[in-house]
């Protein structure tokens, strides 16, 4: 077991393709995944089979509403008081839930990942620590295109006409403002060796801590 009281809860946030997953997976692989019950906002998408595929198509996925975060919330709090809890698995060829759940079981560390859980007051005041994953623009766009075609099934043409018309103008209204309520902002994330060894070091401390 560990001496906090409760477990140590850490916010990793930034725009889509910066190097959130990079920066949680760095994390993990140090300070150990038995140590760490790993949440994505992303898991909790709301299901969309009410309706047609090609309105889901058309959502808004990049606006805060897009997403169940008193489900989130809920589940933070339920794994805080040391209770597993089933986080959704979302199918993002289909936009909608699938009717499987992950277990997640409660550890010392609880890492949550996502554009906009810094955008969420309620889902904010929950984090120990947050981290914003600063990344250039043209970065995020060349990785979101990469993932989105080799992973969600999605074409060249349809991943730019959603960065123009939602993935943008949310992130300049949501998402940059959002960087303002993080402890650390990490540049180009994962691959800031320096930057992850301060975090890394950070949270073994914390840890530590009576």
């Amino acid at each position: 077991m560990h001496n906090r009281a409760t477990p140590l809860v850490i916010g990793i946030a930034g725009g889509s393709g910066s190097g959130k997953s990079t920066v949680a997976n760095v994390i993990l692989k140090r300070v150990g995944t038995r140590r760490i019950a790993f949440l994505m906002h992303d898991a909790y998408y709301k299901d969309l089979s009410h309706l047609q595929l090609a309105e889901r198509v058309k959502e808004n996925f990049d606006h805060p509403d897009a997403l169940d975060t008193p489900l989130l919330v809920q589940h933070l709090r339920e794994l805080k008081a040391g209770h597993p809890v089933p986080m959704p698995v979302y199918d993002f060829k289909t936009y909608t839930r699938t009717s499987v759940t992950e277990r997640i079981e409660p550890h010392a560390v609880i890492v949550v990942e996502g554009i906009l859980i810094f955008a969420e007051p309620e889902l904010r005041e929950l984090f120990d620590v947050k981290l914003f994953v600063d990344t250039d623009p043209d970065i995020r766009f060349i990785r979101r295109l990469q993932r989105d075609i080799a992973e969600r099934g999605r074409t060249a043409d349809s991943v730019i006409c959603q960065y123009l018309g939602t993935v943008r103008p949310m992130h300049l209204e949501f998402v940059e403002p959002s960087k303002r309520y993080a402890d650390v902002i990490i540049p180009e994330g994962g691959l800031n060796t320096v930057a992850m060894d301060m975090v890394v070091a950070r949270v073994e401390k914390l840890l530590h801590q009576s």
